[in-house]
């Protein structure tokens, strides 16, 4: 909590430096640098100790390389500041913005969509009669949901609205967790990403319509924006969007609130006692332990004694081959079991074709964890057969499944599979990692200096 706490600061502080710093900017073409608006969210943006990363963080990256341009990015407040910065030629486009009618701004296709949605602290707010006239809702000035509730409000007399400016929807989802306000009207997507860190959270009404999020260029920006219309739209077509959604928002639905709710528990409890293993394995295998750790509460709930009905034991749930091959003479013991566990990630993942790149390369590697990588491969082999991208974990995960089917488990060396139920593991596995990192800090080993 603490890491997410400094790296909050951090981008608050960043903000206000880029958005001051900012002058004019000229022709991209002669530039050959394009300046880009948006507010920094999980769903856009977003800084960690690993870097920056973001769903429109890559889009944008992508155009710009098509275009042969170089990218700065000006971080701002709220949907206002960034759309001022397009209108008064600060930026070349804003991203990640809800389309709505203002007929001075050129908008491309939509990237992707949410629904508008109230928000509420389950802990203080019961919504059991679906009665919500005369409540508070906070919102960010500015947003579509802050038109929309205006609307609302004036024909219905429904809401008190509350506008917040120069405050992200992110921070005010936060703030609703600690209790500061009554309803908070964001979008379904970002509650969803807020919800995994506070599973306090909970959609209390769905408002009416969609939110399309797309890229908002000024409007004497024709050129700029057909090419970026041109660029979204074959994006789409081959499948580049999708994989993108799939590894920013393909599994955050999995588990739900009390799952989460269990998981953070945890933290506080089982983690303290094993942190310290996980740390150790990172240093001898180089796996982040955040990883591993999520790789054991999938497995095990980290119950160092844990046995499955197939024979499986301990917190990173070894068979007695694999326990064999690793030289692991008590599976039920915490630091043999990590430290075996992490090995055997380590092999599957080095395993693995050159041709499989980040992040895909861990998702295949856990997914072959549980089916082993004879099964894997099998799993491979369907998808060649099929046209799909053997190295994508997004098209794999379509193909997994239907290994339990007998027209093609039946050519299979391999034999039959439940790839259905990796999936699901590997998934889960994506979401108890996120949180790890939104709570838990890297572990950085001390240097460490030979004797003389």
């Amino acid at each position: 909590m603490r890491t997410r706490s400094r790296l909050a600061l951090l981008l608050t502080a960043l903000t206000g430096l880029l958005v001051s710093s900012c002058g004019q900017v000229g022709p991209p073409e002669k530039t050959g640098e394009l300046v880009v608006a948006l507010v920094a969210s999980p769903t856009t943006y977003q800084v960690d100790e690993g870097g920056v990363s973001g769903f429109e963080y890559d889009v944008v990256n992508a155009f710009a390389e098509s275009q042969g341009l170089r990218v700065r990015y000006v971080l701002t407040k709220d949907r206002e500041e960034t759309i001022d910065l397009v209108k008064r030629g600060k930026a070349h486009f804003a991203a990640g913005i809800s389309i709505d009618d203002q007929t001075d701004l050129i908008y491309t296709p939509p990237l992707r969509r949410a629904e508008p949605v109230l928000v509420k602290n389950a802990d203080d707010l019961s919504t059991e009669d679906g009665d919500l006239d005369g409540k508070e809702v906070t919102v960010s000035a500015g947003s579509q949901q802050s038109s929309l509730l205006r609307k609302m409000a004036g024909e219905a007399k429904r809401f008190m609205v509350t506008e917040l400016s120069g405050i992200p929807e992110l921070t005010l989802l936060e703030q609703l967790a600690e209790r500061h306000h009554v309803l908070v009207a964001t979008d379904s997507l970002l509650y969803a990403l807020a919800a995994r860190s506070h599973p306090e959270l909970e959609v209390a009404e769905k408002l009416p319509g969609k939110l399309d999020f797309a890229w908002a260029f000024a409007k004497d920006a024709t050129a700029l924006a057909d090419k970026a219309r041109d660029f979204i739209t074959g994006l789409r077509r081959d499948g580049g969007l999708a994989r993108v959604q799939d590894r920013y928002f393909g599994y955050i639905s999995r588990i739900n609130t009390q799952g989460i709710s269990d998981f953070i528990e945890a933290l506080n409890t089982d983690l303290t006692h094993l942190r310290k293993l996980f740390q150790d394995a990172q240093e001898i295998t180089g796996i982040d332990w955040r990883l591993l750790a999520a790789l054991s509460y999938q497995e095990s709930k980290w119950d160092p004694l844990a046995t499955s009905p197939t024979g499986v034991r301990g917190l990173m749930m070894l068979t007695e081959d694999t326990a064999d091959r690793l030289r692991v003479n008590n599976r039920l013991d915490p630091k043999q079991s990590i430290l075996a566990g992490a090995k055997y990630l380590a092999d599957l993942r080095d395993t693995l074709p050159d041709t499989t790149l980040e992040p895909d390369r861990t998702w295949l590697a856990l997914a072959a964890y549980n089916l082993g990588m004879g099964h894997l491969n099998g799993g491979r082999a369907i998808a060649q057969g099929l046209g799909k991208d053997a190295d994508s974990w997004y098209e794999m995960k379509t193909v997994l499944p239907l290994m339990a089917q007998p027209k093609y488990y039946a050519r299979l060396k391999s034999g039959r599979a439940r790839g259905g139920e990796a999936v699901i593991m590997v998934e889960n596995i994506r979401t108890y990692y996120d949180i790890l990192k939104r709570f838990e800090a890297p572990w950085i080993p001390p240097l460490k200096f030979k004797q003389r």
